[in-house]
């Protein structure tokens, strides 16, 4: 089958290539011209432009879009007056899935099928494969399985749900038709708000262990610090990649991204190259935003997505207003950083 790739990026290059190894045959453009020409010498099709790539596809097309949430309608925009009745626009990102809803009836006005697919997998994805959560037309979907299941995990060594019988279907394979347009991001987005709490229970829980030693910091002694009073037993140094190591062998909490945060210890145990800055790129917030909606709980999610927020500093002003409210209502003065 013939496609073709927009936004050749750490996702989109690699998607490429595993399309090729497939036996696929994949049309590819990107504004970086070295992108193109790199995966031109590794047996893609390169396309001078957009007109060019569609020009290079046969009817009924399909372009699979791989770049941020915020050049997709501006690529529409240029793209879709190039297609047909009976294309296909698909976007792999991590859009919003309103935005496919709407995007989805504006281009089946003009005879254009829109797919969203949330794809997982990040840089692993070339040699694991990439799991798909597929909205959109059922018909389409159904016509572009070979590069769906191309894209895929496959079952590999993963055991079938016990219970699942011989239900199979695609889920067993790595990608699912979730439903109509949007769902496909809805539930990518809420996967990405999961992957944000996991990464913060990793991340708090191994935070306590590297303080396990607390007992063993000399504290200052004044109305400003409070006393640790069993300091016999915060005499611990651990070593954390040991123990990420550990618990990827049996434990109930292994799971791929501990095997990453071991991976990453073993290479720099202090994290050294890290300031501690976490991005966010919209999943999280807009998962809290559908919580809020369908009046769901999702403590855990959102503390989550708050702590990326203080991670970048976000939180400063509001720490300084309770310094300031402190000095004013007790004379409390600010210890200096990294005082216990």
């Amino acid at each position: 089958m013939k496609i073709a790739m927009v936004g050749l990026g750490r996702m989109g290059a690699n998607m490429t290539l595993r399309l090729l190894k497939a036996g696929h045959q994949v049309v590819v453009w990107d504004m970086n011209a070295a992108a193109v020409k790199e995966l031109a010498s590794q047996g893609a099709i390169a396309a001078s432009d957009l007109k060019d790539l569609v020009g290079k596809l046969e009817a009924p097309r399909a372009v699979w879009m791989m770049i941020p949430a915020a050049f997709v309608d501006e690529t529409i925009h240029k793209i879709a007056p190039l297609l047909a009745k009976g294309d296909c626009l698909i976007d792999g990102g991590n859009s919003y899935y309103k935005d496919d809803i709407r995007r989805s009836k504006e281009l089946a006005a003009k005879g254009i099928d829109y797919l969203d697919v949330g794809t997982s997998g990040g840089v692993w994805g070339l040699e694991r494969g990439y799991c798909q959560m597929i909205g959109g037309p059922a018909a389409t979907v159904q016509r572009l399985d070979p590069i769906f299941k191309a894209l895929a995990p496959g079952k590999g060594s993963i055991p079938v749900t016990a219970g699942r019988g011989n239900r199979g279907g695609s889920a067993e394979q790595g990608y699912l038709h979730c439903g109509q347009s949007g769902a496909g991001h809805f539930v990518k987005m809420v996967h990405n708000g999961i992957e944000y709490g996991l990464m913060a229970a990793y991340a708090e829980g191994l935070n306590i262990l590297k303080n396990a030693n607390a007992g063993k910091v000399q504290r200052e002694k004044d109305a400003e610090t409070t006393p640790l009073r069993e300091p016999e037993a915060y005499q611990y140094d651990f070593d954390l990649g040991e123990i990420a190591e550990v618990w990827r062998r049996g434990s109930v909490i292994a799971s791929w991204l501990l095997d990453l945060t071991a991976d990453a210890m073993a290479k720099d145990p202090q994290l050294a190259q890290f300031g501690g800055r976490v991005s966010d790129s919209g999943e999280g917030r807009w998962t809290i935003d559908a919580a809020i909606d369908e009046g769901v709980p999702a403590h855990v999610l959102t503390a989550a997505l708050y702590e990326r927020f203080s991670s970048r500093g976000n939180a400063l002003f509001a720490d300084k207003v309770c310094s300031a409210m402190r000095f004013e209502f007790g004379g409390h003065h600010e210890k200096a950083s990294g005082s216990h």
